[in-house]
């Protein structure tokens, strides 16, 4: 069942204006982190003052122009996860363990439904999930590597899927081929946590891997709400879904299931099998409505790729999402309404 949590509030206090970037960085859909589980788990809480940095947020408008927005934070309580796996297997440099079990979506009654027609495509190479009528959430470090905006986030598109179609006007078909085109669609600004900056003196900030786009026109498709994460004993045989457009299928959309390995307060670490392109993807499950018996997907990660760390000096690889908890729910809620009065409760 989702459970309703009491959200902490984000109130703007003030936005500077900054230099316009250079977008001269260059995209890297995989990242090199050194910070893995062990490391996570001995992290310290951050202080209030520190949650107020590392929510405060930029933005960079389609014109170039960017800004700074501190923020406060209002009745943030610590939440810590347990930590319920312990000693995983050393793997090899790869990104599909063992047997592929990805599936490629064809049918075109499944990849124009709901909830595979959520899922999109960024112009600089990975994917996103549609979170409100013009509001795309992403990973962070598809638009900047933690020091410059990468290259193309400057005339950043999304595309929105759409199946081939053959003939002019009214005697337009649908083909049956289930490959699916797209739809581009300008952004006009993009939100990203001050947390993801925090790490570029070294160690990248996986737990603020995430960004929020403002399409410059809205679509009319359903898209995904957001849901608190759950700790792994909370989800349904631990399982977590999530669909993208994978570089090594071009042109399909992949969707793929699979059981979480390990959590931290921030950050769920799984063996999902995935390439990169769909870095970004959002991640959901499916519970129960309180007191009803109707059943909810809610996104409740965002897929931030490939990670390899150093642990106990051997290097080891897993796939991270990180975790949509009640202070980003707060944060990515504010950025799509603009204000907390509808982010009271998550």
């Amino acid at each position: 069942t989702w459970h309703l949590k009491k959200i902490p509030q984000i109130v703007k206090e003030r936005t500077f204006s900054l230099d316009s970037p250079t977008f001269e960085a260059k995209t890297k859909l995989e990242l090199n982190s050194v910070c893995g589980i062990e490391c996570q788990r001995k992290l310290p809480v951050p202080s209030l003052s520190d949650l107020k940095n590392l929510l405060s947020y930029e933005t960079v408008f389609e014109n170039g122009t960017r800004t700074l927005t501190e923020v406060s934070v209002l009745g943030a309580v610590p939440d810590p996860a347990g930590n319920t796996t312990t000693g995983r297997p050393v793997r090899k440099k790869r990104q599909v363990y063992g047997t592929d079990s990805r599936f490629s979506i064809y049918d075109k009654r499944f990849m124009t439904n709901f909830p595979f027609n959520t899922a999109v495509k960024i112009s600089t190479g990975c994917s996103g999930i549609l979170v409100s009528p013009k509001h795309v959430l992403t990973a962070a470090h598809c638009l900047h590597n933690g020091k410059d905006y990468v290259k193309g986030s400057k005339r950043l598109r999304v595309g929105l899927m759409k199946t081939k179609s053959r003939g002019n006007g009214r005697k337009r078909k649908e083909t049956s081929d289930g490959v699916p085109t797209f739809q581009w669609t300008r952004v006009k600004s993009t939100h990203i946590p001050k947390g993801w900056f925090k790490g570029v003196s070294g160690d990248i900030a996986l737990d603020y891997d995430y960004a929020v786009l403002e399409l410059k026109r809205p679509h009319k498709r359903k898209y995904m709400e957001l849901g608190i994460s759950p700790t792994i004993k909370m989800m349904p045989g631990s399982m977590i879904h999530f669909s993208g457009f994978d570089n090594d299928r071009s042109g399909q959309l992949v969707y793929r299931f699979c059981s979480i390995s390990d959590e931290s307060n921030d950050l769920f670490y799984q063996y999902c099998d995935a390439e990169s392109g769909s870095t970004g993807s959002g991640i959901y499950l499916r519970l129960k409505e309180p007191n009803k018996r109707k059943w909810k997907r809610k996104i409740i990660a965002v897929y931030s790729g490939h990670q390899w760390v150093d642990i106990n000096g051997e290097q080891q690889d897993y796939n991270v999402a990180v975790r949509i908890t009640p202070l980003k729910y707060a944060q990515i809620c504010f950025w799509i309404h603009g204000n907390d009065k509808n982010c009271t409760q998550g």
